[in-house]
């Protein structure tokens, strides 16, 4: 009795080790030559550090995010501030100011011009609410109106990096549930946590660890090209390495992207449009070693994260930048950051990553296509974040998908 999980990125990573948790024995599969996925460290000759290929912002209130970190002893490489806080920072007026929710609930921080948006009223926050009453195959901007200071100094850019599409003509019922388990829980739920030193050493190497501590068997630069079936059941996968027999009482999860998944299940259907992410990489030491957020308006850069050895930004729904020279990016992205944080205009070292792929475009159409964990083979269910987990495409979507196939597979074990 064996579950197979095919992918390494963290839908396999959560699938496998809540398996293995429950005693199940465990072989994890993986194309690549490193587990992780889009959420992976490496050192970069280039810039001289160890960097994420993207940067990953989790939230407080990720329950599957806390729940995957706790199972493989690894809680406490997450930091963030003890407070809820978003600085901000507009290029083109130079006004900064810090977003401070309250924990609780009742969002009285609204009503302060210490803590709120600036230029915001009450009935600006209060017409945001239209988006939780909003219906599958509804766009954002069917559901509330996308304009006024709350819009565009916090919902806009929340919604933006939480979609990575533009917010405005994105499936409303995924903007709708961000702001179910964030913002309408209050501050205590969406104080910004940074994985630390980085994504491998918090997402992927305790999870390998647990697993080989636990009997799993990881297998790398293994890609999966075809499932043998009856029709009922799928009865062999053949490895690039070779074939192996899927026994009787076996289960097998496909944690794969959703491109591959259909390459080797032609039937299902899965989303196919796609956003990019551009992530750019500086070397500059910056302070203590905690990390700093600051949302970015008005400029190309959307997102700067400050470590101690560098800083690190993000452009999400960027489809748009895939054509345009890493060089000029750079120059574009260290100008955006030379103006936020009052820097030097010399570009240091600097790398610039771009994810052609990152996520499926959460537009209605594309989030109507996204298929549910079970498929039409008894033992075969699907993980991933571009599965039906009710969220976008995030670090808390894909592990909550592979609990769910964890789960799933559980069953059939007991």
């Amino acid at each position: 009795m064996k579950a197979h999980v095919v992918g390494a990125g963290l839908a396999g990573l959560g699938a496998a080790t809540a398996l293995a948790a429950r005693g199940v024995a465990v072989e994890l599969s993986e194309a690549a030559a490193q587990a992780g996925g889009r959420c992976r460290s490496y050192f970069d000759p280039q810039i001289g550090l160890v960097i994420d290929n993207g940067n990953h912002l989790v939230l407080s209130g990720n329950q599957a995010v806390h729940e995957y970190l706790a199972r493989i002893g690894a809680s406490d490489r997450l930091t963030g501030p003890v407070e809820t806080q978003f600085p901000f920072v507009d290029l083109a007026t130079q006004r900064a100011w810090t977003v401070r929710p309250n924990a609780g609930a009742v969002p009285w921080w609204i009503l302060s011009p210490s803590r709120g948006v600036p230029g915001a009223k009450f009935t600006d926050f209060l017409a945001m609410a239209g988006l939780l009453r909003a219906k599958p195959g509804q766009r954002v901007d069917e559901a509330v109106r996308c304009q006024g200071p709350v819009w565009e100094r916090l919902m806009r850019p929340f919604l933006l990096a939480a979609l990575n599409a533009e917010p405005e003509s994105a499936a409303a019922e995924l903007a709708a549930q961000v702001i179910r388990e964030t913002l309408a829980r209050g501050g205590a739920a969406y104080a910004p946590r940074v994985p630390s030193p980085g994504l491998s050493a918090t997402f992927v190497n305790p999870a390998l660890d647990y697993l080989e501590a636990r009997g799993g068997t990881l297998r790398l630069q293994r890609r999966l090209l075809k499932l043998r079936t009856d029709g009922e059941r799928v009865t062999g996968l053949e490895f690039s390495d070779g074939l192996v027999e899927v026994a009787a009482r076996d289960r097998i999860i496909l944690a794969v992207p959703p491109w591959v998944a259909k390459d080797l299940a032609p039937q299902l259907t899965t989303p196919e449009r796609f956003e990019g992410i551009v992530n750019g990489h500086f070397r500059v030491r910056t302070g203590d070693g905690s990390a700093r957020i600051i949302g970015v308006l008005n400029g190309t850069v959307e997102w700067i994260f400050c470590f101690e050895d560098r800083i690190s930004v993000t452009v999400s729904g960027a489809n748009r930048l895939m054509s345009t020279g890493r060089e000029d990016l750079a120059r574009q992205f260290w100008a955006d950051v030379s103006l936020a944080l009052d820097l030097g205009p010399d570009l240091p070292p600097w790398q610039i990553i771009k994810e052609r792929r990152a996520t499926f475009l959460a537009t209605a159409d594309q989030q109507a296509r996204r298929p549910a964990a079970r498929t039409a083979y008894t033992n075969l269910v699907l993980a991933g974040d571009w599965t039906a987990t009710g969220l976008p495409a995030t670090i808390e979507g894909a592990l909550r998908s592979g609990a769910r196939a964890a789960g799933l597979v559980q069953e059939a074990f007991a």
